[in-house]
């Protein structure tokens, strides 16, 4: 069988001995291990975990339209926008009166620079921190965008009361006071977003003035960029676990800015902030909801695949399975490289690389299914019969 490659993704010739099915499958799990792997493969899960089942759960108009609506909006905005900004636009800007040698050092996250102290740093950090600061856009405009889902869903469905909009009530009568709340609640904190990015800007801007002279800045800088570093040098697990999960940093995709998991965090944590105050707006019932499965789907989206797949290898390893791929580290070959890999085994090179790529779509394959399955659709149904129970629980308790 002919393999040949395109831009580091792997094509086949002759798919008739693949399979159909294995190249379909294959091809999706290796969206994650592409150069912008991170976006594409959370863009993938979370449209298919939050999408998908809202579409196909939906309550109402109202429930359909504004989940659409506020999912791949989302989605487009974490997934997409830290790069067009960082890398098309902020960097541009910010970076143009830095020497050209360091200009590529751009985006060569501050955990590796800080590992190699050089006078560079000086002038490299604040630079770095303040690109940071201004990527922080994305996190707002996600808390933001659950006041604007409210204000679409006032303008077009003339909702605003949440048991109306999940199709809880039987007269769909809205409070004219109830009304004029969500959307003083809603222009309110679009209006503090703006205010606070505002801040950043004026910080991203002060450190590029004076943060290659202010040693205050300096420290900020790699608080900002490396906050395990600079917090737990003597503790090696809570710097790394900090530093990878509350850096703000851009991560490098072969020399350009892309988004890195601490920012990822902070768009859940910030844009949860939004989700709950735009429900408790709404009503107690849409507060409960989000507060059921927001932990939940936040988490996975986070970190749970990564989390699934690291317990699956090891389940496998002990079990004695998928062995020609999984080694005692539990690493797997990346798919561009199986190829090649595949020369490390005697026999036909067809059927070994065949088997070889069984074996690596299982392993990426079952723990994202399982998400999507789990995730996505039981989370989905059961936190809407759930929102019906307690609903319906109340109105016979206060009957």
């Amino acid at each position: 069988m002919e393999i040949k490659r395109i831009n580091n993704s792997t094509t086949f010739t002759n798919a008739g001995k693949i399979g159909t099915g294995l190249k379909i499958a294959s091809k999706v799990c290796e969206v994650q291990e592409g150069g912008a792997g991170l976006s594409n493969i959370k863009f993938i899960q979370d449209s298919v975990t939050g999408l998908l089942p809202k579409m196909i759960f939906a309550r109402s108009k109202a429930d359909f339209g504004e989940n659409t609506f506020l999912e791949l909006a989302e989605s487009i905005l974490v997934y997409y926008c830290p790069a067009l900004f960082g890398e098309k636009i902020f960097r541009k800007i910010y970076t143009k009166n830095l020497p050209q040698k360091l200009k590529s050092m751009v985006s060569t996250p501050a955990v590796k620079l800080l590992k190699t102290p050089d006078n560079n740093n000086k002038k490299l950090l604040p630079v770095k921190a303040a690109l940071a600061l201004s990527g922080f856009i994305i996190p707002l405009i996600e808390f933001t965008l659950n006041y604007l889902k409210n204000l679409i869903t006032l303008k077009v469905f003339k909702q605003a009361n949440f048991e109306n909009i999940a199709n809880l009530k039987v007269d769909k009568t809205e409070k004219p006071e109830h009304i004029q709340k969500v959307q003083k609640s809603a222009i309110t904190n679009i209006k503090r977003a703006i205010m606070i990015y505002g801040g950043c800007l004026g910080l991203s801007g002060l450190l590029l003035l004076r943060g290659h002279k202010s040693k205050i800045l300096q420290n900020l800088s790699e608080l900002i960029l490396a906050p395990g570093t600079k917090l737990f040098k003597n503790n090696k697990k809570k710097e790394e676990f900090f530093n990878k999960f509350f850096s703000i940093d851009f991560d490098d995709n072969n020399g350009k800015l892309a988004m890195s998991r601490g920012q990822l965090t902070s768009c859940v944590l910030v844009g949860g902030a939004g989700y709950f105050g735009a429900a408790k707006d709404r009503g107690k019932q849409n507060f409960l909801e989000t507060l059921f499965r927001y932990p939940i789907v936040g988490l996975y989206i986070i970190y749970g695949n990564e989390l699934l797949e690291k317990t699956f290898r090891k389940l496998l390893y002990k079990n004695g399975k998928c062995k020609d791929v999984l080694n005692k580290k539990l690493e797997v070959p990346k798919f561009a490289d199986l190829e090649n890999y595949a020369k490390n085994f005697k026999g036909n090179q067809s059927e070994i690389y065949k088997k070889l790529l069984k074996q690596k779509v299982l392993i990426s394959g079952v723990p994202l299914l399982f998400g999507i399955g789990v995730m996505g659709f039981f989370i989905t149904k059961s936190s809407n019969l759930f929102t019906k129970f307690r609903y319906n629980r109340e109105n016979r308790q206060n009957s």
